[in-house]
C-alpha cells in the first residue's frame, strides 16, 4: 500500500504546476494534502477510482486538507472533536478496518512565535486525538507538520534556534507524541539521511537545497514493522513542499 502526503500550497496554483500529471503517475492508494486554500467548488479534479474528502477553512483561501482514497472509508471526521481547533480545515480522519488515516495540517507559530501559545493547545489535544484513535487501531498519521524535530532535520540549526518550526517547545511537543508510542517513519528507517521537504521562496532556497524537514509519515509503533519504506520526492516541483510518502504492508 503506497501513501503520499504534499502541502501543495494552494490546490488550483499546484493543479496549474502539473499536479494531475504526479498524481495519475504515483497511482498511491491514499493521497493527502495540505494548505488547499480553497472553498468546496472553487476547484475541479477528476480522480477516478478515488474517493474525495475535503475539509476547508472558515476563512476563505486558508488552510484546508484533502484526502484521495482508493477503498471506501467506515467512517470519515472532519476536524479533531474540539470546536476551537475546528475552524481551520486542518485535520481528517479515514476509518478501516485495520488502522485509521489520519492527515493534517499543523498551525505555523509564525514569526517571533506569536501564535506559539495557541500551537502548545493545539498540539496537546491532537496528540489527546490520536492517543484516543491509537487505543482502537493502529494509526497512520501524515501531513505539514511544522517542526524540524532534530537538528539533521535543517539545513541551519544554529542560526533557526527558537524560530517558528524550530523552537523547542514544538521539537518538545513532536517528541512528546512519539513517546506515547509512535514512529518518525522517514527518521527510523534511515537515521542519517539529510534530505528536506521544505525550502523558503527566498534567497533561492531550493536551489541551494537549504531546507526543512517538516512533512512525515507517522505510525503506530506496533505497525512500524510493516513500513517497507519512507521517502521524500525531492524531486517533484509545484509547491515550496514536496511530497513524502510511505509503502506499508496493511
Amino acid at each position: 500500500m503506497k501513501l503520499i502526503s504534499w502541502n501543495v500550497n494552494g490546490f488550483r496554483a499546484c493543479l496549474g504546476k502539473g499536479f494531475g500529471d504526479f498524481f495519475y503517475n504515483m497511482n498511491a492508494d491514499f493521497f493527502c494534502i495540505q494548505e488547499t486554500k480553497m472553498q468546496p467548488g472553487q476547484a475541479e479534479f477528476e480522480t477516478d477510482g478515488y474517493y474525495q474528502y475535503w475539509y476547508s477553512a472558515e476563512k476563505k483561501g486558508y488552510s484546508g486538507t484533502a484526502i484521495f482514497a482508493k477503498k471506501e472509508p467506515l467512517s470519515v471526521q472532519y476536524g479533531i472533536g474540539i470546536p476551537e481547533h475546528d475552524t481551520e480545515g486542518r485535520a481528517i480522519t479515514l476509518e478501516y478496518e485495520d488502522f485509521y488515516l489520519l492527515c493534517v495540517y499543523t498551525p505555523n507559530a509564525q514569526r517571533e512565535l506569536a501564535r506559539l501559545d495557541y500551537r502548545m493547545q493545539w498540539e496537546d489535544a491532537l496528540r489527546g486525538y490520536i492517543k484516543g484513535l491509537d487505543a482502537k487501531k493502529p494509526v497512520i498519521y501524515c501531513g505539514d507538520l511544522n517542526v524540524a524535530h532534530e537538528e539533521i532535520d535543517l539545513k541551519n540549526p544554529k542560526t533557526n534556534h527558537h524560530s517558528a518550526g524550530f523552537s523547542d517547545e514544538e521539537r518538545g511537543k513532536f517528541t512528546e507524541l512519539l513517546n506515547e508510542g509512535f514512529k518518525d517513519t522517514f527518521r527510523a528507517l534511515y537515521p542519517d539521511k539529510v534530505e528536506y521537504s521544505w525550502w523558503s521562496y527566498m534567497m533561492k532556497a531550493r536551489e541551494k537545497n537549504v531546507g526543512w524537514r517538516i512533512d512525515y509519515f507517522v505510525v503506530s509503533n506496533r505497525i512500524f514493522e510493516k513500513v517497507k519504506d519512507s521517502f521524500i520526492l525531492t524531486e517533484i516541483m509545484g509547491s515550496d513542499h514536496c511530497p513524502v510518502g510511505i509503502e506499508i504492508d496493511m
